[in-house]
């Protein structure tokens, strides 16, 4: 009776290993294409058009002084 319970514990423990494994593939494949794209985005950009979206409040004000 328990090498039965011992043999079903380690067949679970076993598909869950492997559902794991799984799930991280997916998300190191989600990873690997968004890395893919900023990389394609950032060297088809604009340098100008990059920093104006990471700090947008500068450059919109001027002061002047008469």
């Amino acid at each position: 009776m328990y090498i039965a319970l011992i043999s079903i514990l380690l067949s679970l423990r076993k598909a869950q290993r492997q559902a794991s494994l799984s799930v991280m593939k997916i998300a190191m494949g989600n990873v690997k294409q968004q890395g893919e794209a900023v990389q394609e985005l950032i060297s088809s950009a604009n340098v100008k058009t990059l920093q104006q979206a990471a700090q947008p409040h500068l450059g919109g004000n001027i002061d002047l002084k008469l």
